[in-house]
């Protein structure tokens, strides 16, 4: 990666890279139920689960083939729950898609994260989120709790904005939140056809692929999906990027 002194922002994928979701199934279960209760279900949870599961597939085929993502009182009121009391569904529509996302792994954050948010911050970067996700308080709400949000001068969340990637538009929402040009910014993320088309399409200036122990299958790179470097150990970012100020 030459010139990287040119580089003034580093933006972070969360699931798969920054954040990794852990199998535990107390956790899953004890997630379930608590949907079932907040929505005020009359059914056995896992039955409702499984509802909300099979409603949920129609909704993703639509936010992906769109490229586009509810926020969360659309996401419950319209596509999952419909046929639940409106009003209460509104008032507890974010902490269904907190718990929603918990009954689908514990996310901890990335062997050698913190380390690297750190070290990267110390040396003068503008760091950001960019990520795909439903849910509108979970990121910001985890940020806080793990004091890391001291890190980050930009979060962008498709459920928010609106915008999923690969849609280049939420890279170039991101980098107006910075206030940097997208050929300043270098991109960390784990999934080449999601992270990577989207990226070189607003004109990111370096793509990062960590090499994710989610990942179960090797990827071939095409010439659209070809990132500048990738690591294996999350902890490798940190060799491309050093500091802006000697």
């Amino acid at each position: 990666m030459e010139n990287a002194k040119r580089y003034k922002a580093v933006f972070f994928d969360l699931g798969g890279t920054l954040r990794i979701a852990l199998m535990d199934e107390p956790y899953m279960k004890h997630a379930r139920r608590k949907m079932a209760e907040i929505a005020g279900a009359e059914i056995p949870y896992e039955e409702f689960f499984q509802i909300v599961e099979d409603r949920y597939e129609p909704y993703r085929k639509w936010a992906v083939g769109e490229n586009k993502e509810s926020n969360d009182e659309e996401l419950w009121c319209k596509w999952l729950l419909p046929d639940y009391d409106p009003k209460r569904i509104r008032q507890v529509c974010h902490e269904l898609s907190f718990q929603y996302r918990q009954a689908k792994g514990r996310r901890v954050v990335v062997d050698g994260g913190k380390e690297v948010l750190r070290t990267l911050h110390e040396r003068g970067y503008k760091l950001g989120i960019i990520s795909n996700l439903i849910g509108e308080n979970e990121v910001p709400d985890w940020l806080e709790e793990d004091g890391l949000d001291k890190y980050f001068d930009s979060v962008i969340l498709s459920s928010v904005c609106g915008v999923r990637k690969p849609d280049a538009e939420i890279y170039r929402i991101a980098c107006r939140s910075l206030g940097v040009e997208p050929e300043e910014c270098v991109s960390v993320a784990d999934n080449i056809k999601r992270d990577i088309p989207g990226a070189k399409g607003a004109g990111i200036g370096c793509n990062i692929i960590f090499d994710s122990p989610e990942k179960k299958h090797p990827v071939k790179f095409t010439e659209e999906t070809r990132p500048d470097a990738v690591v294996v150990d999350f902890r490798e970012v940190l060799d491309y990027l050093p500091p802006l100020h000697d």
